[in-house]
């Protein structure tokens, strides 16, 4: 991989919020809705990671019946690169497996 992209990979990286969705997609796809009610933020907010993390391919998006699903896009040139980073950060499984317990997994405004 060129210096120049696996620089701007670890630029997005460099933020806390996009780093934890990358770990979060990583095992599971994510409607909008479900990040926004992990990371208590707006849906605007989580919108514009997504899309940074989209615009260079590492996210890909899936449309099912009226929302939107993103998920780690594995076929990415720089799947292997991201990888090695995502396998050393604590697991975010709990997360999701929070929302299942309150009801709202998969449940989209």
């Amino acid at each position: 991989m060129e210096m120049e992209k696996a620089s701007v990979i670890c630029k997005l990286f460099g933020d806390k919020t996009r780093l934890t969705i990358m770990k979060i997609l990583d095992s599971q796809d994510c409607c909008v809705c479900e990040l926004v009610e992990i990371f208590q933020v707006s849906q605007p907010s989580i919108s514009q990671h997504l899309r940074k993390l989209r615009d260079i391919g590492l996210v890909k998006e899936e449309r099912r019946g009226q929302w939107i699903f993103y998920a780690m896009n594995k076929q990415h040139e720089a799947y292997a690169f991201v990888q090695t980073i995502l396998v050393n950060l604590p697991d975010q499984d709990d997360k999701l497996k929070e929302l299942e317990e309150k009801g709202i997994r998969i449940t989209c405004c």
